[in-house]
């Protein structure tokens, strides 16, 4: 099994690239840009990732993203993953990135675009891997602040391919960035976002009602709500689960008590994702594997978990096809 699901093209929509940062890569670019860490060495960070909750993984996330100072580092940061996810029989990544976690640190919007947009081109070049961008805005942040931040990317919405919503859920409900969602629908720029996590699934409503969200991140609360869940299936809407993340984050205390199987069988469109590989335990092949092992799905559920990635990509037609080629080979 663990050859067909390195075999199986794997489109990933839910990745956050600051947290693809591995501790190996967090030391060369301190060194790089004179950061002083308060860890000695790479194990003592991996050490470090041992999280009670959302906010003390977001904690360490913020600190580590500190050794991310020029528009190389974001490219590097990046082309360490594609690499990596590229190994792994990924062939479509979708990154969210965190403008607004770098401004805080002086860190500009054009440093990060350049940076990331120049590791996109290269990663089709070089590993045929394509890419989307989704600039994500910080809900624990204040909701004008996001809407300063959307008017400033106005030399770069063409590049973005949606905006999401992530950070801290607890006590920061989709409702509050209703202003800013609707500046992109206007724009006509997709929307996602982050809800049913830690949060409750009246978030998950909230979400599609106010936002006019086409995926929900993470969403696997929404067995709560049984009328939610008949609208998610009903509406086809796409959660992005992260079973790893999941078990990291306390949302479920192992892989055996994930609420995948029940998804499924309430027939909801789902997805496998990575979230924060650094910090998580892993990249996508291990979160497959992780299901695998949990759950003893056939290969054809996984089959239909990857097409389902494959349509609800952020792809054009052309590459979308390409890929369902690939996967049918699979068979």
């Amino acid at each position: 099994m663990r050859d067909f699901l390195k075999r199986l093209p794997k489109a990933e929509l839910h990745l956050h690239i600051e947290g693809s940062l591995e501790p190996e890569l967090m030391f060369s670019l301190a060194e790089r840009n004179g950061v002083s860490l308060p860890y000695a060495s790479v194990e003592e960070v991996r050490a470090a990732y041992d999280f009670t909750d959302l906010q003390s993984f977001l904690d360490l996330y913020y600190q580590g993203m500190s050794v991310l100072r020029t528009a190389e580092d974001f490219h590097d940061l990046a082309m360490d993953y594609f690499r990596r996810a590229s190994a792994e029989g990924v062939v479509h990544v979708e990154m969210h990135f965190d403008p607004q976690a770098h401004l805080v640190r002086g860190i500009e919007l054009p440093v990060v675009m350049e940076g990331l947009s120049l590791a996109q081109r290269r990663a089709q070049r070089e590993l045929d891997l394509s890419s989307a961008l989704i600039m994500a805005f910080l809900r624990d942040r204040p909701a004008e602040e996001a809407v300063t931040l959307m008017e400033s990317a106005a030399p770069y919405w063409e590049m973005l391919d949606a905006v999401g919503l992530d950070s801290a859920e607890q006590g920061n409900p989709p409702a509050k960035f209703v202003e800013v969602f609707e500046r992109a629908r206007q724009l006509g720029i997709p929307r996602v976002a982050h809800a049913g996590e830690e949060g409750p699934p009246a978030y998950i409503r909230e979400a599609l009602d106010l936002l006019d969200v086409c995926r929900i991140d993470h969403g696997v609360r929404c067995l709560e709500d049984p009328e939610l869940v008949a609208r998610l299936r009903d509406k086809g809407v796409v959660l992005t689960v992260c079973p790893l993340s999941n078990v990291r984050l306390r949302v479920v205390e192992r892989m055996a008590d994930h609420p995948l199987p029940q998804l499924l069988d309430a027939g909801l469109r789902l997805t496998l994702n990575s979230d924060d590989p650094a910090y998580f335990g892993g990249g996508m092949l291990a979160n497959f594997e992780a299901c695998a092992d949990a759950f003893g799905w056939s290969k054809e559920v996984f089959i239909q978990l990857a097409g389902t990635a494959i349509d609800a990509a952020f792809l054009s037609e052309t590459r979308r096809l390409a890929l369902h080629r690939q996967l049918a080979d699979c068979l």
